[in-house]
């Protein structure tokens, strides 16, 4: 997949549904909030973009909440039917 630098760090897109990912929209929204997750997850409603942190286990940060293997879990409650989304993986 393509790498992305965002803001302070570089990112892999390891999926972009219905072409939700737009660099630009995410740099702009990117916060330092961010910076201790290991993935950005994206999803567009009603025309705005929506940006959530998700952890591996190993991440000090990680909770039941923010697990990476939650993500289609969160897409399926929490965001809009059939929204474009994104995830960006944090590179190392």
């Amino acid at each position: 997949m393509k790498k992305y630098k965002i803001n302070r760090y570089e990112y892999e897109l390891i999926k972009d549904y219905k072409d939700g990912f737009l660099c630009d929209e995410v740099i702009n929204k990117d916060t330092e909030y961010f910076d201790s997750y290991d993935y950005i997850v994206g999803d567009w409603s009603y025309g705005k973009l929506r940006l959530k942190g998700f952890c591996d286990k190993e991440n000090k940060l990680y909770r039941k909440g923010n697990d990476i293997d939650t993500v289609e879990q969160y897409l399926k409650e929490y965001c809009s039917y059939e929204c474009r989304y994104f995830i960006l993986k944090k590179c190392r």
